[in-house]
């Protein structure tokens, strides 16, 4: 068991930016390289911290747009006004501040992708806006009554069910329609286990690539809680776990005492059978 859970840590599959050898990240893999090769919008769908820019960034550089601009912005914590001149752009005089013409963010993505995170928080006023980009490629600055051509391949992604946000009205459908053309479904972590040694390994290589800490090595023990935990907070909350157990970690092994999860997890680690643990290493 020991042999085998080592041989994980020590083995690297990536593709881009995405770490994983599970069914369901394989799958994903050979999804993204499909939707790569045509100019579709795509919908990536979530749990918050499952890697939904990492995909949309691996479609970027799959596709034949990779020489051209990547530019993605979070439609959330903004308000409407900020957000609308941010992706429109505008033009001098359109507001108090405007003091000079502003290219957005569509506009900036010219010949590349735009990548709209969590679009499922977007104004009812944005949304009719944004269908219309859609539809027509065209865009029109905030003050302005120019239309400009766009050349830009739009990915948006969110943790919402947006289906469910179209039946009650809270997300226009003829927009979720023009969004989800291809559909990419992010498993969550608790669902890909056997994945977690491989992300262990890669997340350690960036720590000690930024931090020039010798830190190499995970114990049985605390590869056990890590693959025992829930991680509400997905591949996010593991980099994060591994990355503040690097940092405390003495010579060069991570223990228990250094996971932030190893309290919670010391109750509910008895419950873990040793199947689990075979099924994860064959």
């Amino acid at each position: 068991e020991v042999t085998a859970l080592r041989r994980q840590l020590d083995h690297h599959e990536k593709f881009h930016e995405l770490v994983g050898r599970s069914a369901s990240m394989t799958s994903l893999f050979r999804r993204i390289q499909e939707v790569a090769t045509v100019d579709f919008t795509v919908l990536i769908e979530g749990e918050t911290g499952t890697g939904k820019e990492l995909v949309a960034r691996a479609i970027h550089a799959a596709s034949n747009r990779s020489d051209g601009p990547f530019v993605a912005v979070n439609c959330a914590g903004l308000t409407e006004t900020l957000l609308t001149s941010q992706l429109f752009g505008h033009k001098r005089g359109a507001f108090t501040g405007a003091v000079a013409d502003h290219k957005g963010y569509f506009e900036a993505a010219a010949g590349g992708t735009h990548f709209l995170d969590q679009i499922g928080e977007i104004s009812p006023g944005l949304q009719a806006m944004l269908l219309r980009v859609l539809e027509d490629k065209r865009v029109t600055r905030v003050g302005d009554t120019l239309e400009r051509a766009l050349d830009v391949r739009i990915l948006a992604a969110t943790h919402h069910d947006l289906a469910e946000d179209a039946r009650v009205g809270r997300f226009r459908s003829d927009l979720l329609y023009r969004l989800r053309v291809a559909r990419l479904i992010l498993p969550p972590l608790v669902a890909r286990r056997e994945d977690i040694p491989l992300l262990v390994g890669h997340f350690l290589r960036r720590v000690r690539a930024a931090t020039g800490k010798e830190c190499r090595e995970l114990s049985i023990p605390a590869l056990r809680l890590l693959l025992d935990h829930s991680w509400p907070g997905n591949v996010r909350e593991l980099f994060n776990v591994v990355e503040r157990a690097a940092e405390m970690a003495e010579g060069g092994i991570i223990d228990p005492s250094c996971l932030s999860i190893a309290a919670v997890q010391t109750a509910t680690r008895q419950t873990s059978t040793q199947d689990e643990y075979q099924q994860i290493t064959n």
